[in-house]
């Protein structure tokens, strides 16, 4: 129980995370592209973020996964200061959906030992890990419990976003500190909310063996839904990043550029967002939003989709993108 805080949605986590460890003039290493809440909360705290990119390593961006995108650890070492006190690591990663590998932990791993560096290891997409990927909690690997704070979600992991609940996990030491924050926060969490939660978790945790088990179940749907936008996608002059985890799938979509006005006043894929979203009807975000101001670049030709969706808003999906040209 010392080990186990529950807060309101892993956003809130996130934020104690921040205000915990955080004090004036401190540094956060964040990965890009990265989840929006991470920049603002280290600012709020008095923190200052500081970014590298993962960089794409394929000669072939037509046909890429997400475990294409490689982090450049000669580029991360640099990134380190003496007020450097986090890193964050969001695995598997939204919005590219990479799943970090055993060897990239562990470069990882190594690193943050190297430098006493605290991990803020959000995992909230751990269950939806697809085939030929392994989801590898980083608190697991050897000596990293102590220096992880694992934050995860129950709206991930069932599919109620709006439940807002989530949790931290971490040593008693690190937890001591979260739970100074929540106690003047918020002090507690709705208890009908989290009886819900554990009667849910037992119940899947006695059919885990089964394949009816929701954790199994779940990913085996996305999993299908995810080959139909990909090759929905493909055919009709996107080229997308196949996800190793998660419900979110980029694409570029430079084979398109000819289709919508153009000005210099925003990002491409902004302008493009706009124009599918007001002209064409279908919702995407612009990747941009996901990468820090100096960074920009790497993201404005791609645009997020989400293929957690029912097969018939992928239909329609499918007939408006039919009819782009």
């Amino acid at each position: 129980l010392n080990e186990v805080l529950i807060t309101n949605g892993a956003y809130q986590a996130l934020f104690y995370a921040a205000f915990a460890f955080i004090n004036h003039g401190d540094e956060a290493i964040i990965i890009e592209p990265y989840y929006d809440c991470y920049e603002p909360q280290v600012r709020m705290a008095g923190g200052k973020p500081i970014f590298t990119s993962l960089k794409l390593n394929s000669k072939n961006v037509a046909t890429c996964s997400s475990g294409d995108f490689k982090l450049d650890f000669t580029e991360l070492e640099n990134k380190v200061t003496p007020r450097t006190k986090l890193l964050y690591l969001n695995n598997p990663l939204n919005p590219i959906g990479k799943v970090y590998n055993r060897d990239e932990l562990m470069q990882i791993a190594a690193f943050v030992k190297k430098h006493n560096l605290i991990v803020v290891a959000d995992e909230v997409y751990e269950w939806l890990v697809y085939e030929g990927s392994e989801m590898i909690r980083f608190a697991s690997l050897p000596d990293m419990w102590e220096r992880t704070i694992t934050i995860g979600s129950a709206g991930k992991t069932f599919s109620l976003t709006g439940w807002k609940m989530g949790w931290a996990i971490c040593p008693e030491n690190l937890m001591i500190h979260l739970r100074s924050v929540h106690q003047n926060c918020v002090y507690t969490c709705a208890t009908p909310i989290q009886c819900a939660m554990a009667d849910s978790f037992q119940y899947e945790i006695d059919r885990f063996q089964t394949k009816e088990c929701y954790f199994h179940e779940m990913r085996r749907i996305l999993q299908s839904k995810r080959r139909v936008l990909q090759e929905m996608l493909s055919e009709h002059g996107f080229m997308p990043v196949l996800p190793e985890g998660g419900y979110f799938m980029v694409a570029n979509f430079c084979a398109l550029s000819d289709l919508f006005p153009q000005n210099d006043n925003e990002p491409l894929d902004y302008q493009f967002t706009r124009w599918l979203c007001s002209e064409k009807k279908l919702g995407v975000i612009p990747m941009t939003a996901f990468y820090s101001d100096e960074n920009k670049h790497f993201g404005e030709n791609y645009v997020r989709f989400c293929f957690f969706k029912e097969d018939s808003t992928l239909e329609e999906a499918k007939l408006i993108l039919q009819n782009l040209k």
